[in-house]
């Protein structure tokens, strides 16, 4: 490491420093001013109940106890508002919704008061804050990074299972972490569904049936090695980071009201963009924008020697930066509905909710295109070019998710678990999420078109709020981008993604994409399966000259451009895509014996 490269990690370091510190270096002050309520009866009912606890006009230093004294006095408002109804009724000419205070509000009340009741050095120098932690750490990255293009083109031998950052868990530190995560997420999803135990038992019951399956079908007793970390030591730094991030989207998620400092942070520059101050997802979309860009010039100067790689990682900065980030907002800008153009159902979950579909059809014809765009994307579009190019045309090219774990989930590709067990979980878990988002989408429609919310002995509004929470939040945020220092960069994408399996189905059987294989030349180095971020054993088609059609590979070329013997090759060919998934092509897997049929 250079003088430069020090420099840039130190300043780097400072900058995750003083955005940390922030949080708690506001006061915050409950005025009429920084009540936030969407009518005037909320907010004569909230500021009573808030002077009588002694709330109103009282400074607090940290915004722990603000909030707690904000949500009793939410809590008292609404216990007032609903005895009022009981005793004489609604207003003449108000509606329920108007006078009562619901859930959806109270979420939205105590994010937006707490942000504008917020006064001190944050608050009053966003711009030197942004410069402080974005800024800063923008430019000690890139310090840190650039030197690196002075160096010989190439992959080398760098220790990346020595590394405290890159080593990854030990098995037995590994499980425990991911039951530990089960657990968690279950039992805060009770919490999160209002203390409704259905879903999260039927989750449950989902978890152990494929745990089932995997371990015990057929008496099957599986323990092959997992090749997707340190054996022996656990990476203390990874582990730091991933629960910093972890802890990040935790609070991002579900507790936003405590990261207000950091959401005012982004006013500036979202108020240049959409001429409005920043919610939690713009502060979400502008950090993701800038990891992917200073993490994208890393990949640039790490794989080089490699047109493809070049490409393919500008293509991804450029989708998410101009696509994900900066469109988006500028509709907004032209009072239009916030629409990220190439999020794909069923990625892009919500795109057929009915407040989603409302929006869109009450913007005139710009957005009934928005609609129609949408729907072709997702039902004509991805077979078409997925048949073409395989399904890195947006997995390595487009997506944001992607582009995320390219970029900066790049140092971490080698923790990718290649076991066979772990492609048994990936087919059962990626393809269950897919059924689930189908079944989801088909109940929402339903409602949509009928207006009744009830299927059977399901409430479709429960049902999306479950697959919002699970797998929306949980599985794509906390443990997607979380367990980048613990499990690999494409958790997500390998096992919960529902695109990613919808593209896969289109590969494997209708695409011309295939890795081809030249295994005379193949020296068994193992470079292709160590840098594999998807989990696929690629030295074990390499070794008998085998095509690699698995539906998971996202074409990034990685395994390519790692080869030391120009073994492997990302090609577009039509000879045998009807039947290539046949018999003699394919590896089986039957009562725990592989058998390569040739």
């Amino acid at each position: 490491m250079n003088f430069i490269q020090k420099i840039g990690l130190a300043l780097f370091v400072v900058a995750i420093g003083i955005f940390t510190l922030s949080l708690g270096l506001d006061s915050y002050k409950l005025t009429s001013e920084s009540l936030q309520t969407k009518t005037t009866y909320h907010k004569e009912a909230i500021t009573i109940a808030a002077k009588n606890i002694g709330l109103w006009e009282t400074e607090f230093g940290n915004n722990f106890e603000f909030i707690g004294q904000l949500k009793t006095a939410i809590q008292s408002a609404n216990e007032n508002q609903a005895a009022t109804i009981a005793t004489s009724g609604l207003p003449n000419g108000v509606g329920e919704w108007d006078f009562k205070i619901y859930e959806t509000d109270v979420k939205e009340y105590i994010l937006n008061t707490t942000k504008a009741s917020s006064n001190g050095l944050v608050s009053n120098n966003k711009g030197i804050f942004w410069w402080l932690t974005i800024g800063l750490g923008l430019i000690g990255g890139l310090l840190y990074i650039l030197p690196k293009f002075n160096l010989i083109p190439g992959i080398k031998n760098d220790h990346i299972y020595h590394q405290p950052l890159t080593r990854g868990l030990k098995v037995n530190l590994r499980s425990t972490f991911l039951i530990a995560t089960i657990i968690g997420v279950l039992l805060y999803g009770i919490s999160y569904m209002n203390m409704n135990f259905v879903w999260p038992a039927i989750t449950a019951g989902v978890i152990g049936l494929i745990i089932y399956l995997v371990l015990f079908q057929n008496g099957e007793k599986e323990n092959d090695a997992t090749r997707s970390a340190s054996p022996n030591i656990t990476g203390w730094l990874g582990v730091v980071s991933g629960i910093y991030l972890i802890v990040f989207y935790i609070l991002l998620y579900w507790k936003a009201e405590y990261i207000t400092s950091w959401i005012a942070i982004a006013d500036p520059v979202s108020e240049k963009l959409s001429g409005y101050p920043a919610s939690k997802w713009f502060l979400y979309g502008m950090l993701y924008t800038v990891i992917v860009l200073v993490m994208g010039v890393r990949m640039i100067a790490k794989y080089r020697h490699n047109q493809y790689q070049i490409i393919r990682t500008c293509s991804v900065m450029f989708f998410q930066t101009c696509f994900a980030f900066i469109l988006p907002e500028i509709m907004i800008k032209f009072n239009q509905p916030y629409f990220d153009f190439k999020n794909i159902w069923p990625l892009n979950y919500t795109f057929f909710f009915d407040y989603n579909i409302k929006e869109l059809m009450a913007n005139g014809n710009f957005g009934i295109f928005m609609l129609v765009w949408g729907i072709a994307l997702a039902l004509v579009g991805v077979p078409i070019f997925t048949y073409f190019f395989g399904k890195r045309w947006y997995c390595s090219w487009v997506c944001g998710c992607g582009g995320l774990a390219e970029t900066m989930g790049d140092p971490f590709r080698q923790l990718s678990d290649k076991s066979l067990r772990a492609w048994k979980y990936e087919r059962f878990i990626i393809h269950g999420v897919l059924a689930f988002a189908v079944i989801m989408t088909i109940m929402v429609l339903y409602t949509y078109f009928t207006g009744s919310s009830q299927v059977l002995f399901m409430n479709t509004y429960g049902v999306r709020q479950w697959y919002g929470f699970l797998i929306g939040s949980a599985f794509a945020g906390v443990v997607g981008t979380g367990f980048y220092p613990l499990m690999g960069n494409r958790t997500w994408c390998r096992f919960g993604c529902p695109l990613a399996a919808y593209l896969g189905l289109v590969q494997k059987f209708k695409s011309r994409f295939r890795i081809t294989v030249n295994g005379s030349q193949c020296i068994s180095c193992g470079n292709c399966s160590t840098y594999c971020e998807m989990g696929i054993d690629v030295r074990h088609y390499a070794q008998r000259g085998q095509d690699v059609v698995r539906s998971s590979c996202v074409g990034c070329g990685v395994c390519a451009a790692v080869c030391p013997r120009g073994v492997l090759r990302l090609e577009n060919a039509s000879a045998d895509v009807h039947t290539r998934t046949e018999e003699l092509k394919t590896i089986h897997i039957s009562e725990g014996e592989v058998t390569l049929l040739s």
